[in-house]
């Protein structure tokens, strides 16, 4: 009885546990068992991969802040400053090379009518552009045409203006009214059917823009003409570039609001960095035509076209339309996705 005692004083009560436990032999995995554990770990692997994406789509998905559009805001803001100050240095011939302005008085006189005329078929462009949108909007069936919605109506209005600003552009220009003018007349009609329903946003707004419009091209007109002749025609690929953004980014808003967060991205790049964009191409396409008048070939023959005015002319009324609509835009909306 002592003996056992001491033997049971000088064990551990782990180790007196584990004595008392009986042994029970491990069991053994049947052969569908490792199936049954690969397969769980498959259906979790899923699980993960379908709830991380989800959690993207929801990131995409949330709703929208003001911090695209207050980025938007900012970056035109310097912008327009950068555009005021290349106003006053090239203005005040700061610039160590002479401007476009500073030439004119040794331009032939066929270069001045050349750029004389482009800005004629300019101007008219703008006043036919007003005239077709004030029509169609008195014709319930051109603007019943117009304001449908649906893909079909959105790829034949691009393909209506695109293709008729395609085949007046081709024409051979030749003096006179003849068929690239008709051309020229229905590209800008179509134009300003397709943008008349702008019209509904009334008439002090649509002053408003135009005034901010008329000062935008002035100023960038200006700074185009004292500007060295060659500044701005470096431009070409940069622009591409940013061409091909914008647009990217136009077409994104088509299927994202927004009042999403990607959605509020893409449309701030469309309207402010599609602003800047157009505005530069302004600058570019001015210098532009004051080459080409300056370059084209005075004597032509069937292998060499004429001077096109026309043509000229629908670039920087292109540009002048984008940056009008956006301005419009910035200033229906507040600056933001909701109406203020």
């Amino acid at each position: 009885m002592m003996l056992a005692r001491v033997c049971r004083a000088g064990l551990s009560p782990t180790l007196v546990s584990f004595i008392k436990t009986p042994i029970v032999p491990k069991p053994m995995l049947t052969k569908i068992q490792p199936s049954r554990l690969f397969a769980n770990d498959g259906r979790t692997a899923f699980t993960r991969t379908a709830r991380r994406n989800q959690t993207i789509a929801e990131k995409l998905e949330r709703p929208a802040t003001e911090t695209p559009f207050n980025i938007g805001k900012v970056v035109l803001a310097g912008a327009s400053a950068f555009g005021l100050g290349s106003l006053c240095y090239y203005g005040l011939g700061l610039d160590s090379k002479a401007g476009a302005i500073d030439q004119v008085h040794f331009w032939p006189q066929y270069v001045k009518e050349r750029i004389r005329t482009t800005y004629m078929y300019f101007g008219g462009s703008v006043l036919l552009t007003a005239a077709s949108a004030v029509l169609c909007l008195r014709s319930p069936a051109v603007m019943n045409l117009v304001t449908r919605q649906g893909w079909l109506a959105i790829i034949g209005t691009m393909v209506a203006m695109i293709g008729s600003g395609i085949v007046a552009q081709n024409i051979p220009y030749k003096e006179g009214l003849g068929i690239k003018q008709l051309a020229w007349m229905a590209h800008t009609g179509i134009i300003g059917a397709v943008i008349a329903p702008i019209c509904f946003l009334g008439g002090p707004l649509l002053t408003r823009a135009a005034l901010y419009t008329a000062g935008v091209i002035g100023g960038l007109s200006t700074v185009a003409m004292c500007a060295p002749s060659d500044k701005f025609l470096k431009m070409a690929g940069p622009l591409s570039i940013g061409l091909g953004v914008v647009f990217v980014s136009s077409l994104g808003t088509l299927f994202l609001p927004p009042t999403t967060a990607l959605g509020a991205s893409l449309y701030s790049l469309s309207i402010y960095g599609g602003l800047i964009l157009f505005s530069m191409f302004l600058l570019y396409d001015t210098q532009h035509i004051i080459r080409n008048a300056q370059v084209h070939p005075v004597y032509h023959d069937e292998s060499i076209r004429p001077y096109d005015p026309i043509k000229n002319a629908i670039s920087i009324y292109l540009d002048t339309l984008n940056i009008f609509l956006r301005i419009l835009t910035i200033l229906s909306t507040g600056g933001s996705n909701r109406r203020k």
